[in-house]
């Protein structure tokens, strides 16, 4: 799963979009600043001092997230502001005036000519020994050069700890490829032009500004921006090749179905050395990506080193036509399951996507209709875990696949004013028995389907005891662009409101709760919500399993009213009255497995590097035991409709 994620990363940086030279001067920061305050669910309700003071801490955070640059003697009079300061601040950010921040940029500059002195007296032989990464979870500044130094170690330590668990190259490749990896961050500080540096400068204001409301309010510069949207659609043009840096050529680690790189035979270990006749080898992979891309159906040419079974190598030119590509092994995974005489059906979602030929709710439906076509469907498995969320409208596509007409889920918005989100025109697509796994990293639209479809009583969760709890919305500036280019002085997403599922509760901060608690790998986690800073308060609404339609104009309701009303989804109790004994049948399973009972304890110790917390993992026991529970719902619910009859 983690490969999938970086998979996912990695692969972004091989789209077509031209992503437009940074260009952003104070009187956009300006701009932009106050439209996004003015959109934010709770920019009214936050002083402009709060707001001071919460940037400026924002802005070192992002120069020096790691804390190991600058020495707290360097910004302490930035770290911890007087109130004349931040007034100061306030006055100046009127008057499109942001010296205050070109001073901290400017400390930084120092800073790093001290790291790279500092970097010449580290011995790799004598690196401390059992250093943990819980010491680095919430680190302070240093205080002196010393302190600086033994931190530098450690982290030093840590990065080749872990690159022992993972070598599939040489030790010394590996400390100068994070060496290499850090100098371009700091040439990129340093050694830009004066409107290049300027720029940067105040992308990392607009970005401590934003993060200074909520977690999931950002900036994007150009680059940025086309990369998100890549990641909510889930779609890409370029080559389809993973490529990781081997410092002496771009290694392709992996090459996606049907696309153009496995097309022209590229294979896993080719080193791309050369791009149109043009030598990559030392530059940045981002550098040799803009080489790369290019407009779907046109040319490319790459000069490649292959080596052979008998060690030898040889070099050849390829030229490939770039082409669309869709990561559907990043948005969506099926298999079937046999189960009496019919089959439990799994999907697994990994994010709410949508673009102009697919969505995750279409492909969801013809998934759905070939096992109804090809088998005797009894049950549904839908695998949310560690979906993020995705494009909101596509929360309420999916669903009405599985609910009838109604409220899907309403939002909220920074005016007060609620929306509802329903289902109008469908009769759910599979209307029998629903499992949603869930854990701790499914969030926002994962959280609407789950919620929505328990309040409904049209499916039971289980997995982790409770999901991320982000019940916030929000909107993206680029979303509205057909051609998905961005603006050369960026874009940014900005959180609305909240939304709400249709028994009027928020999951904001108090999360969809499993209806079947069944650990799994992040159970024990600090993480969520709650965890992020300046999270929006909880909230509720009025219940809205009976729709009043209130919320449309009254021209349209009579209309709207006489095709809505027939087939609404009713509040449901089939499956839920099966809860205890679903329940029982788990905890006795589940206690009858050893290693699972030794895994629970590592995780709650937070031994997650354990060798039984590796296999159990691996072998997804959280998924075995949602298919029994599934495999057990399906059968009560059948036993239960043939009393009926």
């Amino acid at each position: 799963m983690i490969f999938r994620y970086i998979l996912l990363i990695i692969t972004c940086l091989l789209s077509i979009l031209d992503a437009k030279t940074l260009v952003l001067t104070e009187k956009d920061v300006k701009s932009k600043a106050l439209d996004i305050l003015k959109a934010h669910a709770s920019g009214k309700s936050i002083s402009p001092v709060t707001l001071a003071e919460r940037s400026l801490k924002n802005f070192i955070d992002i120069l020096d997230p790691s804390k190991s640059y600058f020495i707290e003697s360097d910004i302490q009079k930035w770290l911890y502001p007087d109130e004349v300061l931040l007034h100061e601040l306030i006055n100046a950010f009127n008057s499109e005036n942001f010296t205050i921040f070109e001073e901290i940029y400017s400390k930084m500059l120092l800073s790093i000519e001290r790291r790279n002195e500092i970097e010449k007296k580290i011995d790799l032989k004598y690196l401390p020994k059992d250093v943990s990464n819980e010491e680095f979870q919430d680190p302070v500044f240093t205080t002196s050069e010393r302190e600086l130094l033994e931190r530098l170690q450690k982290i030093k330590a840590i990065q080749l700890k872990t690159f022992e668990k993972i070598a599939d190259e040489s030790r010394d490749t590996f400390i100068k490829r994070l060496d290499k990896r850090r100098i371009t961050r700091e040439k990129e500080l340093i050694s830009t032009s004066k409107e290049e540096k300027k720029s940067l400068m105040m992308s990392y204001i607009l970005k401590a500004f934003c993060r200074s409301l909520d977690a999931h309010t950002n900036y994007f510069t150009p680059f940025e921006a086309e990369q998100f949207m890549v990641q909510v659609q889930q779609k890409l043009s370029g080559i389809g090749a993973i490529l990781r840096d081997n410092l002496d050529g771009f290694t392709i680690m992996q090459v996606v179905d049907k696309s153009p790189a496995q097309n022209a035979n590229l294979k896993i270990g080719d080193k791309i050395v050369a791009v149109n006749k043009e030598n990559v080898i030392g530059l940045e992979i981002t550098e040799a990506v803009e080489l790369i891309r290019g407009p779907s159906g046109s040319k490319v040419n790459l000069t490649i080193i292959r080596e052979e079974k008998n060690k030898e190598s040889y070099k050849f030119d390829l030229e490939l036509s770039r082409g669309e590509i869709v990561l559907e092994e990043s948005r969506i995974e099926k298999k079937i399951e046999p189960f009496g005489d019919g089959i439990i059906g799994y999907v697994r979602l990994y994010s709410f996507y949508q673009d102009q030929q697919n969505s995750s709710a279409d492909d969801i439906r013809k998934i759905l209709e070939d096992y109804k076509k090809n088998y005797k469907l009894k049950a549904v498995l839908l695998d949310l875990r560690s979906n993020t969320g995705g494009l909101l409208p596509q929360a309420v596509e999916v669903c009405s696949l599985f609910a009838n007409k109604g409220i899907m889920v309403s939002i909220k918005d920074n005016t007060g004013n609620v929306q509802h989100l329903r289902n109008t025109q469908s009769k759910a697509v599979f209307d029998g028995p629903v499992v949603i796994l869930t854990n701790k990293a499914s969030a926002s639209a994962s959280e609407i389907v789950a919620g929505t479809l328990k309040d409904y009583g049209r499916a039971i969760i289980i997995g982790d005891e409770t999901t991320f709890g982000k019940g916030s919305f929000q909107t993206f500036t680029l979303e509205n662009l057909k051609n998905s280019q961005a603006n050369s002085s960026g874009e940014y997403k900005v959180t609305r409101g909240r939304y709400y599922t249709v028994s009027g509760k928020s999951p904001q901060l108090v999360w969809v709760k499993s209806d079947i608690i069944v650990p799994g790998i992040f159970s024990e986690m600090e993480m969520g919500e709650k965890y992020s800073p300046y999270p929006l308060d909880t909230d509720e609404i009025k219940e809205n399993f009976e729709d009043d339609l209130s919320d449309i104009p009254a021209l349209h309701r009579k209309r709207l009213s006489i095709l809505y009303k027939h087939n609404l989804q009713k509040k449901l109790t089939g499956f839920t009255q099966f809860l205890e004994k679903l329940e029982n049948n788990s905890k006795q399973r589940l206690e009858n497995l050893p290693k699972y009972k030794e895994f629970l304890t590592e995780i709650k110790n937070k031994n997650y590097e354990s060798t039984i917390v590796e296999v159990i993992n691996q072998s997804d026991l959280q998924l075995v035991e949602a298919f029994n529970i599934t495999k057990d719902l399906s059968y009560l619910f059948e036993s239960y409709e043939k009393e009926l009859e």
